[in-house]
């Protein structure tokens, strides 16, 4: 995680991993793609991170998949594009369902897999002059592996128009068709992104962690088979530690143990 390629920092609760490529525009190949999901392995595992805040250096978010990447992909077989393509949804995959909250802190233009890298996390907001394009069929491609996550950030309708035409679109039209919460002027995104981290801190982590799984849950179940599911997880929560110490402190006016104390 040390390599110029991939920077991770932290301060105090918040951890910060920015792409590191700004001569490129922060776009990914096989070396990223490996340091990205041994990042967000680790700081999943980290008991002292509880935030995580994705950027990239210099003035772009991430231009996608690297260039020189894509040609040498171009020369392997199949198995070996879907190996390939195998690693860059595990990467994808261990941001999505990192148990600590995400937020993508998008400072430039996003194209391609940096959109799916933004769709992956939690929360994403956006200095007014970034770009986004889902342009993969203009090279006659598909937005597959990054496809789940961008159809669940915007929904069908939009992806139905934006992954045919990979035309680009502004930081406005990503609001309103889901992929960002908030567009703040450029120079407001490196605070508006600590308040916002600040706000996460705010929560139980366990809760936190568990309110992603209940997200996944409601995906994946319907009906009965759903209600009983999340009828248990909130019994399990009112039992559990953390729970009886946030509703606690709540009635005794009191900050929860897990904000006690807590540098800011």
């Amino acid at each position: 995680m040390t390599e110029s390629r991939l920077l991770v920092t932290r301060e105090h609760a918040v951890a910060r991993v920015t792409l590191n490529r700004p001569e490129v525009h922060n776009a990914f190949d096989e070396h990223l793609i490996a340091q990205l999901t041994e990042a967000f392995e680790e700081l999943a595992a980290d008991p002292e991170t509880r935030c995580v805040v994705l950027s990239g250096a210099g003035r772009s978010f991430s231009a996608g998949a690297d260039l020189s990447w894509m040609r040498r992909t171009a020369d392997y077989d199949e198995a070996a594009n879907l190996e390939d393509a195998r690693r860059l949804e595990r990467m994808l995959g261990a941001l999505d369902e990192l148990p600590k909250p995400t937020i993508a802190m998008v400072n430039g233009a996003a194209m391609g897999g940096g959109v799916g890298l933004i769709a992956a996390c939690d929360i994403a907001i956006a200095a007014e002059r970034a770009v986004f394009a889902l342009s993969e069929v203009r090279l006659g491609l598909v937005p597959a592996v990054i496809s789940p996550y961008v159809l669940r950030a915007v929904g069908d309708r939009a992806c139905r128009r934006y992954f045919l035409t990979g035309e680009r679109f502004d930081a406005a039209e990503a609001r309103r068709i889901g992929l960002l919460h908030e567009v703040v002027p450029e120079t407001d995104l490196e605070l508006r992104t600590l308040e916002i981290a600040e706000a996460v801190l705010a929560g139980g982590p366990e809760a936190q962690a568990e309110a992603k799984s209940l997200l996944r849950l409601c995906r994946a179940l319907e009906g009965s088979l759903l209600g009983e599911a999340t009828a248990r997880m909130i019994a399990k929560r009112r039992a559990s530690a953390e729970g009886r110490e946030g509703v606690g402190a709540f009635l005794e006016k009191r900050p929860p143990a897990w904000r006690r104390n807590r540098e800011v």
